[in-house]
């Protein structure tokens, strides 16, 4: 993904101040059988309205965080837009009943989105709610071509780099994040949300702005992998998935059809390839037959 946003005009309404990403609320803590009194930090969660040219196209449940980023991302994600530059302009609109992302493109364009008639109002990081047909919820992946190859230890080291950048859920342990890791370089972009499915549409905009030829690194998952969330990635171009928790059987026949090496289950002694291990430099039979 290497289209910028140069073109796209961004602003953001300042008459209201965008909600914090984190509050503290007062609580009851009953703990080996005693009971205090005190407060905790809990995240934030606003409806978030992605508009374009004037129409709401959907209302999702987000963290007020990001929220550009959220609207880019969401936008090549569904197709909207193949590209940042075919996006006019973008502003972010603080109102009484959460935040509206409004976005302008192409009149060609909206007579496409317009004749798909999709209208969600889903919940926490719904991805699918609202699409008209099966064949769309599971529809095809992008074909991924990308032809970096990663040792475990990378990719474990990467996993390992997550989580000490999370700043929302070390002050709210109630998030999820994805990010971008390439080897040399760390993680070069970072994204939590309430829903693991906005989280990574915050990434997709980050990699999007940055111009990132995300090819060249690994994404980075917090949360189980289902079948948004691998078409979300192959958007985003990366030829490996790394993830702490499982994925669903479709999310792995998704990835399969799409050239994606699925990793989950990743934990400091190891992990779990499910498609495509190619791209994982794994030791030789014998070197693995020495270790045992």
């Amino acid at each position: 993904m290497t289209d910028t946003a140069s073109t796209c005009a961004l602003t953001q309404d300042t008459a209201l101040p965008a909600p914090p990403p984190a509050r503290r609320v007062e609580r009851v803590q009953v703990r080996d059988g005693a009971v205090s009194t005190g407060e905790r930090a809990v995240p934030e969660e606003v409806p978030v309205a992605l508009t374009f040219n004037g129409t709401t196209h959907a209302v999702m449940m987000a963290s007020p965080t990001d929220i550009a980023d959220f609207a880019l991302g969401f936008a090549l994600t569904e197709g909207i837009v193949a590209s940042p530059a075919e996006i006019l302009s973008r502003e972010v609109i603080v109102v009484d009943e959460g935040i509206e992302a409004r976005m302008w493109i192409a009149e060609e364009k909206m007579k496409h989105l317009s004749a798909r008639r999709r209208a969600l109002a889903g919940p926490t990081g719904c991805g699918l709610c609202g699409v008209e047909s099966l064949a769309e919820a599971v529809k095809p992946a992008a074909l991924v071509t990308a032809d970096t190859h990663f040792s475990p230890a990378t990719l474990l080291d990467a996993m390992a780099a997550l989580g000490p950048l999370q700043s929302l859920n070390h002050e709210t342990r109630a998030v999820h994040a994805a990010a971008y890791f390439e080897p040399g370089r760390g993680i070069l972009a970072l994204a939590e949300d309430v829903g693991r499915h906005n989280a990574l549409d915050k990434l997709v905009g980050k990699a999007a702005e940055a111009g990132f030829d995300a090819a060249r690194g690994l994404l980075l998952l917090t949360s189980r992998v289902s079948i948004e969330m691998v078409q979300k990635a192959a958007v985003l171009g990366v030829g490996v998935i790394a993830a702490v928790s499982a994925p669903t059987s479709l999310a792995i026949r998704t990835a399969d059809a799409a050239g994606i090496t699925l990793c989950a289950i990743v934990r400091q002694d190891g992990f779990e390839i499910f498609t495509h291990p190619g791209r994982i430099a794994l030791p030789s039979p014998e070197r693995q037959n020495h270790v045992a």
